[in-house]
């Protein structure tokens, strides 16, 4: 790949693939973030999308106006919603002459050698072909790290070095790591001299917080891929990050050693 294309993970939270109300999901956010996406891949980028989602899709057909407490529950209102999900998916990338490429996953193929490596030959097919965008998802109707856990947090790192990405993209519904004043915190590069910012906050869609980001971030970082949190409901954050403006927070490659702590948004 030419030095100036990059191999991207993009990792959508449910957070913002929900509408406000929270039981059904949000059709201008799908269209503006596959917009974002597909601009990437018209400029020569090859992308991943790692999506939350499909409880969110399955609650208004469960019956339901909120996520449910219980673990079975939540894998009946997943598996309702995967194929809604990728319906959205599909019709908006279509707009832009995308396919897309459905991959539910446990941590268990990561885990397993030879299923590792059968999911890694298929997602370098999938990008050969350059028009079609891979969307994958925990396998949640029989997997739980998701929906007990991290949100795809760490699934979306995993798939980063799966992919052996350039670059991981977090989107959340905050602007990145913030210090104790509120202030983005922009570089990261020691990732010990802030992990106690991470605070345990989360909407009412999402399963991480910002404990799990970190975990994630980490994991990718020691594996040398910069990682970025950014705010997912701005429009524009994917192309800025992309460009290498300061959007977000950005976790340095192999910051998970010591280094220099934080360099602080401009006053």
């Amino acid at each position: 790949m030419a030095e100036n294309r990059k191999r991207i993970v993009l990792k959508f939270g449910s957070g913002i693939l929900a509408d406000e109300g929270g039981n059904t999901l949000d059709e201008g956010q799908f269209e503006r973030l596959s917009a974002e996406v597909a601009a990437l891949v018209a400029a020569g980028h090859q992308c991943v999308v790692v999506s939350s989602g499909a409880v969110a899709a399955g609650l208004a057909p469960m019956g339901l106006d909120r996520r449910p407490e219980g673990l079975v529950a939540r894998q009946a209102c997943a598996a309702v919603g995967q194929s809604r999900l990728m319906q959205r998916y599909s019709e908006r990338f279509a707009a832009h002459g995308l396919s897309v490429a459905q991959l539910l996953l446990t941590h268990g193929d990561l885990d397993s050698r030879s299923r590792h490596r059968n999911v890694r030959n298929t997602l370098e097919r999938i990008l050969e072909r350059g028009n079609v965008v891979p969307i994958i998802n925990e396998n949640d109707s029989v997997a739980v790290e998701e929906l007990k856990f991290g949100d795809n947090d760490r699934l979306s790192a995993e798939v980063a070095l799966l992919a052996e990405a350039d670059l991981l993209i977090l989107l959340t519904s905050v602007d990145g790591l913030l210090d104790g004043e509120g202030r983005t915190v922009r570089v990261i590069e020691d990732m010990d001299a802030v992990a106690g910012l991470a605070r345990q906050e989360k909407g009412k869609l999402s399963v991480g917080g910002m404990v799990s980001k970190l975990q994630a971030v980490r994991l990718a970082v020691d594996a040398g891929i910069t990682t970025y949190i950014a705010h997912g409901r701005l429009p524009g954050q994917i192309g800025a990050v992309v460009a290498g403006e300061p959007v977000g927070s950005r976790f340095v490659a192999g910051s998970g050693s010591k280094g220099v702590a934080g360099t602080l948004e401009d006053e």
